[in-house]
C-alpha cells in the first residue's frame, strides 16, 4: 500500500461525502498513480440516480479520475492543500464511458501525466471494473496558490 485513506485526506481538501478515492495503490512521481475506489450502496447519491437501478453518476467517475490525478500533482511537486494550494479540474476532453459502475464494484483510477507547464497538468485517465473499462479521458487541472 502506497497511501491509505489519512494520508489521501492531507493530499485531498475534499471530504465526505466528495472526497472519491480510497486507497491509492502505486504512485510514480511525476509520471503515473493507480488508485480505488469502493462503490458502497451507502453513496448519497445512490438514493436519486436511480433508485430502482443505482448506477454511479459519470460526472462522479470523472471526478474520482481528477482527484487521483490531484494525489499524484500534489505529490510530484511536494505540496499540500494545507500549505495553501489546490488543483482545480479544469477541463476534460476525449471523454467516454464504456459501462455503468454499480454498488459493490471496485473502480480502479489510473493517470498517467501527459505533460505540465507552469502548473497546467494534462493527464491520460482510465477508470476499469475487474478490468473492463469503465471510462476513459484527458485530464486538465491546474495548480493555483489559494489564500
Amino acid at each position: 500500500m502506497v497511501m491509505d485513506i489519512n494520508e489521501i485526506r492531507d493530499y485531498l481538501p475534499h471530504r465526505y461525502p466528495f472526497l472519491l478515492v480510497d486507497r491509492v495503490m502505486e504512485l510514480s512521481l511525476g509520471e503515473s498513480i493507480v488508485a480505488y475506489k469502493n462503490v458502497s450502496i451507502n453513496e448519497p447519491f445512490f438514493n436519486g440516480h436511480f433508485p430502482h437501478h443505482p448506477i454511479m453518476p459519470g460526472v462522479l467517475v470523472l471526478e474520482a479520475l481528477a482527484q487521483a490525478c490531484g494525489i499524484l500533482g500534489f505529490k510530484t511537486v511536494n505540496k499540500l492543500p494545507a500549505d495553501g494550494y489546490v488543483y482545480y479540474l479544469v477541463g476534460s476532453d476525449n471523454v467516454r464511458f464504456k459501462r455503468p459502475v454499480m454498488p459493490g464494484d471496485r473502480l480502479k483510477l489510473e493517470a498517467r501525466v501527459e505533460r505540465e507547464k507552469r502548473g497546467i497538468w494534462k493527464f491520460a485517465c482510465r477508470a476499469t471494473v475487474d478490468g473492463e473499462l469503465v471510462c476513459e479521458a484527458d485530464i486538465i487541472c491546474a495548480e493555483r496558490k489559494v489564500s
